[in-house]
């Protein structure tokens, strides 16, 4: 596979080897950049020459037999929410448009001391609030699978690059699919940390000081590998609080399919998914059957219905502190205007961004409710697999507010939040899980599974996804981007 489709961990073994240089690598990423991006509008800033110097150290350092870390010489682009140092920080939002950070994110510092060369950041939606990725600064970014196709959000620039080979590996952030969506959409792997694992100071409107609820920040890559190398590498607390306690993430010692125990979830009464979808995850169903997997149908007992009305409720409270006191009270007067149960996602946002404390602190022990009946079916499982969302990528969609636009399901036309119902059905609870290609549906688009693990047992899930790597599908470079 030629340099830029290989994994962020293939890159590095190279320029370890001295079989490419650091400098050389970079320099082919941003002719890449130059090449392909008009077309996608992936990557929205670059800072090639400080990435130079960077490159250049990073093979001044290996010719005098020092490595910086595992990524060592990789080029990377992060997801424009990070604060990078020198770079602006705006969140798709223009009234940012000149919020220049001077310090990075703890994360992008933390991979730098990995060892990557970072050169450039990539496009997301305003606020990082929508399954595309446009904003009234950067613009629309595309699929490069189908460039009348979002490649899904909010970290939608980040997988769209990496899916078209321009960057070694990414970061992005996660509250609403805001990771799994894009990696389904694009045919990338992207993982959903367990929520505290990663701090993600500095990834963060200014003057925001505290974590958000539900909220996590994590990798998207081209392999499965890369994901555990970016994981160790992000992962632990701030400085506040790694003064009192270090994380130590359970290893998992599957060496094949057969070792794992997995419960397969692909339908639930309360969201339809698409058959198309449906049949490619039933496809990897029946492949993991074939090599000895220990599978079969199963999943906690719960209301389905409750967790995604929690998990909305909680999800608009958590981003309410970002949210325009003018939006709010347009969503209101909208719902009034319709009714009572007219539009049931626009009843639960106004809810949510409103709720009294006291009434989120009810909603929040139904949550911790939930996140024990999770727990307690996890003592005999150690992956679900369920999907990503409803449907592969869908067609640009900018027209009115977000609750307004509809997607097409089953040839019927469904609320684009529909997406939120798998997105929701781990974050609520804040357990780890992967997405990876699975495959295509007939109309070529990729589409890929989510794989949940248990509370911590993030490498359970990145396990799975390499093993199906492995021994049945991974990344495949979309035509065109040769």
């Amino acid at each position: 596979m030629d340099l830029h489709f290989k994994s962020a961990a293939e890159i590095a073994g190279l320029i370890r080897d001295r079989k490419v240089s650091a400098i050389e690598t970079l320099e082919h990423f941003l002719a890449r950049v130059e090449k392909y991006n008009p077309r996608l509008n992936a990557i929205i800033w670059l800072d090639a020459t400080r990435a130079r110097s960077r490159a250049r150290a990073a093979d001044a350092a290996l010719a005098k037999g020092e490595i910086w870390g595992p990524l060592h010489g990789v080029p990377m682009t992060v997801k424009e929410s990070y604060n990078v140092a020198g770079s602006p920080t705006t969140w798709g939002d223009p009234n940012l448009k000149n919020n220049v950070t001077e310090t990075s994110a703890l994360a992008v510092e933390r991979l730098e001391k990995a060892g990557v060369v970072l050169f450039g950041k990539t496009n997301v939606p305003l606020l990082l609030a929508d399954h595309q990725s446009f904003n009234a600064i950067y613009g629309t970014t595309n699929n490069p699978w189908d460039l009348s196709r979002t490649p899904g959000g909010s970290s939608g620039g980040s997988a769209a690059a990496l899916a078209a080979g321009l960057t070694g590996i990414d970061v992005g952030s996660d509250i609403g699919g805001s990771i799994r969506n894009p990696a389904h959409f694009c045919g990338v792997f992207g993982l959903k940390p367990t929520w505290g694992v990663v701090a993600p100071k500095g990834q963060a409107l200014p003057g925001s000081h505290a974590y958000a609820d539900i909220s996590v920040v994590g990798p998207l890559a081209r392999g499965a590998d890369d994901l555990e190398i970016a994981l160790d590498a992000m992962s632990g607390a701030d400085e506040i609080d790694g003064v009192a306690w270090k994380l130590d993430l359970p290893a998992c010692d599957a060496a094949s399919l057969r070792d794992l125990r997995i419960a397969v979830k692909l339908r639930d009464p309360n969201c339809e998914v698409d058959a198309q979808y449906l049949d490619k995850l039933q496809t990897l169903v029946d492949a993991l059957a074939k090599r000895g997997a220990k599978i079969n149908e199963a999943e906690p007992t719960l209301d389905t219905a409750r967790l995604h009305e929690i998990y909305i409720l909680l999800l608009r409270a958590a981003t309410s502190v970002r949210t325009p006191d003018e939006d709010i009270e347009r969503w209101r007067s909208a719902a009034a205007a319709l009714g009572a149960g007219k539009e049931p996602y626009l009843d639960l946002m106004v809810r949510g961004n409103t709720l009294r404390h006291r009434d989120w602190l009810k909603l929040n022990n139904e949550r911790h409710g939930l996140r024990r009946a999770f727990a307690a079916f996890f003592k005999d499982w150690d992956i679900l697999l369920c999907p990503v969302g409803v449907s592969a990528a869908v067609p640009h969609d900018h027209a009115g507010e977000r609750w307004e636009r509809v997607i097409s399901v089953n040839g019927k036309p469904v609320p684009s939040t529909t997406n939120l119902f798998w997105a929701g059905y781990s974050s609520l609870v804040y357990l780890p899980s992967t997405v990876g290609p699975v495959g295509f549906t007939g109309s070529g688009l990729p589409v890929g599974y989510q794989a949940i693990a248990a509370s911590g047992r993030d490498k359970s899930a990145i396990a799975f996804s390499r093993l199906i790597e492995k021994e049945i599908v991974g990344f495949v470079p979309p035509q065109g981007f040769d």
